[in-house]
């Protein structure tokens, strides 16, 4: 199955927080690891005073059903020190299901898409780099759809505070 997933970290070393996120995901043996997107610096979004993000989209191909790979994103998060105290607040890691193939499904423990996929410049910003030709499950091409937020490639940032 194609699935993309969103990762974002925001306290700590956040590179090396995405990098470490991805390499255990090359690790599982039902996971291969397509592609990846470059790291975004984004503003938090939902609780705001926290600090900026570094985001990226990864695309996988996996047999793991939709919940089997959410339990191995989520004992990844565990791995490296996630700790669920506040909604949408600061974390060392997240790791989101955003795409799993055409799969639609509402549940308790997971809705795909991602409800926020289409309203979230951050997890749109990479997406697009990794799948520019993408039909979003809305019937949308990604290259029409643009979310709130700004969003600076990690380089573009740092030369920004520079200034």
């Amino acid at each position: 199955m194609r699935v993309f997933l969103g990762l974002g970290s925001n306290l700590g070393d956040r590179g090396r927080y995405l990098s470490e996120a991805v390499l255990a995901l090359k690790k599982r043996p039902a996971i291969a690891v397509l592609s990846l997107s470059r790291i975004y610096v984004t503003e938090p979004w939902g609780v705001q005073e926290q600090p900026l993000y570094w985001n990226q989209v990864v695309e996988v191909d996996t047999t793991l059903p939709p919940l089997d790979l959410l339990h191995v994103c989520q004992e990844i998060e565990q791995q490296f020190g996630r700790v669920r105290k506040e909604h949408w607040g600061s974390r060392t890691i997240d790791i989101d299901l955003l795409i799993y193939d055409n799969v639609v499904s509402e549940s308790k423990e997971l809705i795909l898409p991602h409800p926020y996929l289409e309203v979230r410049e951050f997890v749109l910003a990479p997406l697009r780099e990794i799948a520019p030709d993408l039909i979003l499950p809305s019937g949308r091409p990604i290259s029409e759809v643009f979310g709130e937020g700004k969003v600076f490639l990690k380089e573009q940032y740092s030369e920004l505070q520079q200034d």
